[in-house]
């Protein structure tokens, strides 16, 4: 299992197509999180989009960059605040675009962007397109578990609010390819979360997505374990989480400040007495173990599942070391042609003739 449980890549030269100006930071944060993951795998190599004047002077700053960064002017930028249709009809020039449209030219592999994420799944929907066969891209993220590789799937988180039985479906076959690839398991465990694991919970269209992953299990090669709760999130039950990206975009957020309440917590703990911080001297290495093992920038980065083209959301308030495992975990999904073995996934699932809606609601042999 590689760093953070991601994907197990074959070593070679991959570009990564960096949106510079998104987030909350600035390019200050970006340009050292690319120096920083540059500095750990001289594999990378970067196509950085930005405004030049501002860019150059800070990759300079970066030995670690020195001759594997290029800098392509784009003056214009998406804002946190801008609406997607607003950003697709005027996008045209700014930093996401042009990363976006790297990866579409061929010149890189994989688009890592800490910017407006409708803004980003828009523009990404619209030059990279959707695989044929899925009828809604989602957006994956690991999440840390009590499993063996430490860390489940759950998709969808925030790519669109909305799902219904035939998307959850398609959520299923989409996170089991990306378990499949990204964490090594041949034959995934998928959870549908619910309000309760009871067959008569839930609304409506869950009911309906639970017999429809469930006749798909065999013939698509994962054992479906029915619903899940929000306390399986992180267990060792599961290996992939479906749900709602209203759902699963909460779920996150709320995984993320409860880990850095605990931080917060354990810090005022242990400085509360000189007898505390002598226990914390005591148990120091401990603590900075579980301290890095609940740091949500240790797996940063939202993988766009169901393009012709690794897109990865970064989160918008990333300092250094959230950029820097972003674009680590871009790195291994370009080397490992994630989009390829996803679009070969859902053709060798169409060839079935099982379909429901569209061709992607097929079940077929492992990839």
């Amino acid at each position: 299992m590689t760093r953070q449980g991601s994907v197990r890549a074959e070593s070679g030269p991959i570009t990564i197509s960096v949106d510079a100006m998104g987030g909350d930071r600035g390019p200050g944060a970006i340009i050292a999180g690319m120096g920083r993951a540059a500095r750990d795998n001289p594999d990378i190599h970067f196509l950085v989009h930005g405004a030049a004047a501002k860019l150059e002077p800070l990759v300079a700053k970066r030995r670690d960059l020195s001759g594997r960064c290029k800098v392509r002017d784009a003056e214009g930028v998406v804002t946190m605040d801008a609406k997607p249709s607003h950003a697709m009809r005027n996008g045209k020039g700014t930093s996401m675009w042009s990363a976006i449209e790297a990866v579409r030219d061929g010149e890189a592999q994989v688009c890592v962007s800490c910017g407006n994420t409708g803004a980003l799944m828009a523009m990404s929907m619209v030059r990279l397109r959707k695989i044929p066969g899925i009828n809604r891209p989602a957006i994956a993220c690991l999440w840390p578990s009590r499993n063996s590789g430490g860390f489940n799937v759950m998709l969808d988180v925030g790519a669109d609010i909305r799902a219904d039985a035939e998307d959850l479906l398609q959520y299923a076959l989409m996170g089991t390819s990306y378990a499949r690839v990204g964490l090594g398991l041949p034959r995934p465990r998928i959870g549908l979360l619910n309000v309760g694991t009871e067959e008569h919970k839930g609304r409506a269209e869950l009911k309906l997505a639970h017999d429809m992953i469930a006749a798909a299990s065999e013939t698509a090669q994962f054992d479906f374990v029915g619903y899940v709760e929000g306390g399986d999130i992180p267990s060792n039950r599961v290996d992939v989480i479906i749900t709602d990206g209203f759902t699963g975009n909460v779920a996150l957020k709320t995984g993320e400040g409860t880990a850095k309440l605990i931080r917060e917590l354990l810090r005022e703990a242990f400085n509360h007495t000189i007898l505390s911080r002598f226990a914390a001297l005591l148990a120091i290495t401990s603590l900075r173990r579980l301290a890095k093992r609940i740091d949500p920038r240790q797996v940063n980065g939202g993988v766009f599942l169901g393009l012709n083209g690794t897109v990865v959301k970064s989160h918008g308030s990333a300092d250094a070391t959230g950029i820097a495992a972003a674009i680590k975990l871009a790195a291994e999904l370009g080397q490992a042609d994630f989009p390829e073995r996803i679009a070969a996934r859902v053709a060798s699932l169409s060839d079935t003739g099982q379909g429901g809606r569209t061709s992607g609601q097929v079940y077929g042999t492992h990839k």
